[in-house]
């Protein structure tokens, strides 16, 4: 086992090596760094029910503090690492000091993407990544004000939906021609436009934001050749992975830091974990992904490798949103080509998207079925091949086909 570990990245995967490390015996100094002042703490209510003021801050915190002393972790938080010597196994930190190493974990996670247009920085336009980005939208949550969404994808439509909640004009700005392009079918796409629609937002698809207008503070969106008035703007494009770090210091980077399937970069004492990673998944493709699923199971993929136990990762990606009274849950990734099947009826708000790869289950989308959603990973897991009459028929009880 290595003698001296640092993680860099103070999230869902920093956390989750941390823990392996020490379940599988490292009794070596664990040191975590992290750029935001607080612990390790749960992004995805951050638009859902944090926003909405459903969940207090200190159930956001994934582990005490007390855990950290006794799990014998030195945190440095509020803090950047600035740049990686490879050859001295250093990281310098923004203040001033230098951590040495004889394994490092990258766990940067990633940073919201914004537009490249007029306006972007004038006060009123937010994005949501952290517990400091909420802080800033919360006050700006107040019936009959005026909100435009740039973005409708996971974190557009969750904060859509809170806004809508809270009594405001909401009206959703989306490039592409329907909302979840990237994620979900025309289908479930057409079932969340409707929904939204019902709660009084108003949609733009197929439309791009041109400028975002206002005299020191947002007055306005322009957006497909119309002005929009906002008193306030929700950014939610995407992410940018944070590889700069390891791609100064000469690891092989593309659409985040390139890792194998044992979260192992090009360098052999250092790995990377989370957001920030470029790996193949099961079907072999190249991928980043943004859940917390990966996030462990990487974080968990990387420990091992580092306590002399390696395993690889292969695990079924799966991801969640909550919108309304709607629970949306994926597992596994569906391919163009996919034979879709739905079970269920949309119009109950209960219902269900399979897709068989030649007639292996490769991927489900649920809503408000979380038992289907839990027994799809098991099938998908196990390349299950399935009758499509029988995925068809509600009748049919997913676990007599595992």
């Amino acid at each position: 086992m290595p003698e001296n570990i640092v993680i860099v990245g103070a999230g869902q995967a920093g956390l989750q090596t941390l823990v392996t490390l020490r379940a599988e015996g490292f009794a070596g100094p664990v040191t975590m760094v992290g750029e935001e002042p607080f612990a390790p703490y749960q992004r995805p209510p951050l638009s859902k029910a944090y926003l909405l003021g459903k969940m207090e801050r200190p159930r956001l915190f994934l582990k005490s503090a007390a855990f950290y002393a006794e799990a014998g972790c030195r945190m440095i938080l509020g803090t950047r690492a600035g740049a990686i010597d490879r050859a001295k196994k250093t990281v310098a930190l923004s203040n001033g000091d230098t951590l040495s190493y004889d394994k490092l974990v990258i766990a940067t996670g990633t940073r919201a993407k914004m537009p490249r247009v007029p306006g972007a920085d004038i006060p009123g336009v937010h994005t949501l990544r952290s517990i400091a980005d909420v802080d800033r939208l919360q006050p700006e949550l107040k019936a009959g004000r005026r909100a435009v969404i740039v973005g409708g994808g996971y974190i557009g439509l969750e904060v859509a939906a809170v806004a809508a909640k809270h009594g405001l004009s909401v009206t959703v700005v989306e490039f592409l021609p329907r909302v979840l392009a990237r994620s979900v079918s025309p289908r479930v796409s057409e079932f969340f436009q409707t929904v939204h629609r019902e709660n009084g937002v108003e949609l733009l698809l197929g439309t791009g934001v041109e400028a975002f207008e206002g005299r020191g503070k947002l007055e306005a969106v322009r957006a497909g050749g119309k002005v929009i008035p906002a008193d306030f703007a929700l950014v939610g494009i995407g992410a940018v992975p944070n590889i700069e770090l390891a791609r100064e210091a000469g690891l092989a980077c593309e659409n985040g830091i390139v890792t194998d399937e044992y979260a192992r970069t090009s360098d052999p004492d250092i790995y990377a974990a989370g957001d920030c990673t470029w790996h193949k998944g099961r079907d072999g493709a190249w991928l980043r992904l943004e859940s917390v699923q990966n996030a462990i199971d990487q974080a968990k993929a990387a420990a091992l490798s580092m306590a002399g136990k390696p395993r690889p990762y292969a695990e079924v990606p799966w991801f969640w949103s909550d919108q309304y009274d709607l629970k949306l849950q994926i597992a596994g990734l569906a391919r163009e080509g996919d034979e879709e099947i739905l079970r269920g009826d949309p119009a109950a708000h209960k219902f269900a998207f399979f897709y068989l790869r030649d007639g292996v289950l490769a991927a489900a989308v649920t809503v408000n079925l979380p038992a289907d959603h839990l027994m799809a990973r098991r099938l998908i897991a196990a390349d299950t091949r399935i009758d499509a009459k029988k995925l068809a028929d509600p009748e049919v009880k997913l676990k007599t086909l595992l």
